[in-house]
């Protein structure tokens, strides 16, 4: 079933609204000290996630494998926080290609998501034993799973 522009907007919305995860800040690198919190606008905790050697950071676009910051593009990166924010959830290359791009699909191929994906997994293979995070769904998209 085919959704119009405003159907796949209100999808888009829903799916970015529903679900948080937050974790523990008070060990955490991206934790705010006293004295900078009258400097941030917004009173909300960073967005992290910690799997196993994993760190993400949301806020400060920053992403660790056993304490080594890894380099990602923008685009990497913005792939990377869509799945991980909403582990399990498989996301369909345009539905990836709207939400990262912001712009219609139609304008770009399914090669595009793949080919960022794919520098995106070797990324975050820093070692032949880790675990792949994205996992592919022949012929629909990708979604983050927790090994």
């Amino acid at each position: 079933m085919l959704l119009s522009f405003r159907q796949r907007q209100e999808l888009v919305n829903y799916l970015l609204n529903s679900q948080k995860l937050q974790n523990n800040l008070a060990d955490s690198p991206c934790a705010i000290s006293e004295t900078n919190k009258g400097q941030i606008a917004i009173d909300e905790p960073f967005t992290e996630i910690r799997i196993g050697d994993l760190y993400f950071c949301q806020e400060q676009r920053l992403v660790c494998i056993g304490g080594q910051v890894i380099k990602l593009t923008a685009k990497e990166f913005d792939i990377l926080a869509l799945l991980i924010t909403h582990p399990k959830r498989v996301f369909t290359y345009e539905l990836i290609m709207e939400l990262v791009w912001n712009e219609d699909y139609s304008l770009y191929s399914r090669k595009a998501v793949n080919n960022h994906v794919s520098n995106l997994r070797k990324k975050l293979k820093t070692t032949p034993g880790s675990p792949d995070y994205i996992k592919s769904v022949v012929g629909v998209g990708y979604k983050f799973e927790m090994p």
